[in-house]
């Protein structure tokens, strides 16, 4: 299996890409897709990563903010829209083949 570096995507092969972007674009519907169907590709492995982080920020999120009264209650929306903006933008760069790290959340690792 190879390794991808978060901080320079730009190691992933042509033909990486071209087999696994279908998949990478569709990580952000299923964060495990690309893990299960093309699982040796690190183009598909490195969106399978920013679609896991962003699940866990929408998740965490809004339980955080559905749990304080009135002012979360106010902000929820609109972090789900920040959140709903940014899968929109991670399911363009998967489907382009673009290996660009999502805003604020993308320089971390959580799968390998």
């Amino acid at each position: 299996m190879t390794d991808y570096d978060v901080e320079n995507p730009t190691t992933f092969t042509p033909e990486d890409i071209e087999g696994s972007k279908v998949m990478a674009g569709l990580a952000y519907l299923l964060f495990f897709l690309p893990l299960v169907v093309c699982p040796n590709s690190p183009f598909g492995r490195y969106h399978a990563n920013q679609a896991l982080l962003l699940f866990l920020l929408g998740f965490g999120g809004s339980v955080v903010l559905s749990i304080i009264p009135v002012i979360g209650w106010i902000l929820l929306p609109f972090f789900a829209l920040g959140v709903f903006l940014l899968g929109v933008l991670g399911l363009i760069n998967g489907f382009t083949g673009n290996g660009k790290a999502l805003p604020i959340i993308g320089k971390y690792q959580l799968i390998k």
